[in-house]
């Protein structure tokens, strides 16, 4: 039996996920959370064996939480299941160790398979994502965007892209204002622009953000 953590804002997703697993020969979700300190908690408590959480789950405000998680639990297994664009997060996240990137608007059968693919050993994400890590592999090594980048320095982009102050993003990340600032200068200067503006356009423009 493959038990799970379902950790997600939604009382809807809850219901629905908890639902069609009810009667599930081999997969269990063992309880659910609707926030990460929860999770952290329910994990210390009574450890699973896979945790479907959604990037928007309320305190995730950084997948470095993630990647301490797995530190913290190498075992577990983690899917993304979330609305939010793969494009964005799924490369951070492979390089925090999640082992799939689900959307939302899959049927749950699909949400099984990549639960029982993933207990087996495999990586899941989009053919999307595959293919821009194949393009930025076979990229010259000075345009490989997405090597450059940080993962907190894709997070304080994503949070500028929303339209969100300094003080917004330090407040969010648990972060000085001013290191929020450098991060700023540090995005600015990679991506070879010289405003706020030209930086969120060119990270669309390059399929960044």
């Amino acid at each position: 039996m493959i038990t799970v953590c379902l950790a997600d804002n939604s009382p809807v997703v809850h219901l629905g996920v908890q639902t069609y697993f009810n009667n599930n020969s081999t997969i269990k979700v063992k309880y659910g959370v609707t926030n990460f300190a929860d999770l952290e908690r329910k994990l210390a408590a009574d450890l699973v064996d896979c945790v479907i959480i959604d990037v928007e789950l309320e305190g995730l405000n950084s997948i470095l939480k993630i990647k301490t998680l797995l530190q913290e639990y190498p075992d577990l297994k983690v899917i993304f299941f979330t609305n939010v664009s793969d494009t964005m997060y799924a490369p951070p996240a492979i390089k925090a160790g999640v082992k799939a990137y689900v959307s939302k608007n899959v049927i749950l059968p699909e949400l099984e398979n990549t639960i029982t693919r993933v207990s087996n050993g495999d990586l899941i994400f989009s053919s999307e994502v595959k293919k821009a890590i194949e393009i930025l592999n076979k990229t010259k090594k000075s345009e490989r965007l997405y090597k450059k980048l940080s993962t907190r320095e894709i997070e304080v982009l994503r949070y500028f892209s929303e339209g969100r102050k300094n003080k917004e993003v330090a407040k969010i990340l648990d972060l000085d204002e001013k290191t929020i600032s450098t991060y700023k200068l540090r995005l600015l200067q990679k991506l070879s622009v010289t405003n706020l503006l030209d930086l969120i356009n060119k990270a669309k423009q390059l399929e960044i953000i």
